[in-house]
């Protein structure tokens, strides 16, 4: 057991989410694994954490297993942050994030509760790998996720995630006999474009509901959204260095 690696896996869809269920299923023939995950949905939550209200975290069993599972009241980074400093005896090998119902793939990795707590765990120096498949419903099929969220995660475990770099994978809705392979790719530049559905309650007081739609403005056949479309398995490197770092000459150049 002491020569397994120590998983963390943690989500933002929630502990009892399908796909959370499925990803501690795999790294339990992996590793030595422990789950610290959200009690609520935190979907769209991005990298927020808590500040202006008390966290709790509690163990618990949902299924028979060998890893042990914690509950956290905050986001999916509050998740990483208890896990890394109340938790765990020491630093784990690998957080995974996932699996998420639904894309994460484009500007949705900025959104993302799922890729942010990766995000935060490669923050806290722990190599990290969010994995989403692109099937909004819960009762999604994560079968064919299997054979490649393994491959991606023994190899990520043997070569070593970069300091600074987090994994961003993204599963086709297809069969598994459909997909194609991996393809390794850059960000797709796409923007959704927000609808706000204005009405107003039984009282008169006005609400809205979010919606939009995704535009994808980007027609490269290197990026995530052309690998996805193309029946690939996506996985882009992702670093939150956010340092425009082609800007610092012409900065250098004005008159400040």
């Amino acid at each position: 057991m002491q020569n397994k690696p120590l998983i963390l896996i943690t989500n933002d869809d929630g502990i009892t989410a399908p796909g959370l269920r499925a990803l501690i299923r795999i790294m339990n023939k992996i590793g030595e694994v422990v789950v610290v995950a959200p009690d609520s949905p935190q979907s769209g939550m991005g990298h927020a954490i808590t500040v202006d209200n008390v966290l709790t975290c509690n163990a618990i069993t949902i299924d028979d297993g060998p890893q042990l599972e914690y509950t956290c009241s905050g986001t999916p980074a509050d998740c990483v942050k208890m896990a890394v400093n109340e938790i765990l005896n020491r630093k784990p090998d690998l957080c995974v994030s996932g699996i998420n119902h639904g894309s994460n793939a484009s500007i949705s990795v900025i959104y993302s509760g799922t890729m942010s707590a990766a995000i935060e765990a490669g923050i806290e120096g722990i190599p990290a790998i969010g994995f989403s498949l692109l099937d909004f419903k819960w009762h999604a099929d994560f079968k064919q996720s299997e054979e490649y969220i393994k491959k991606i995660t023994l190899n990520a475990l043997l070569n070593g995630i970069p300091e600074g770099v987090v994994l961003n994978v993204n599963i086709p809705k297809l069969k598994k006999e459909e997909i194609k392979g991996i393809k390794i790719c850059r960000q797709a530049n796409g923007v959704w474009k927000e609808i706000f559905d204005k009405r107003k309650n039984p009282m008169g007081k006005e609400y809205y509901w979010l919606s939009g739609e995704f535009i994808n403005k980007d027609k490269g056949q290197d990026t995530d959204l052309f690998a996805l479309e193309s029946g690939y398995v996506s996985v882009v490197p992702v670093q939150f260095d956010m340092t425009a770092h082609h800007m610092i000459q012409k900065l250098n150049a004005w008159e400040l």
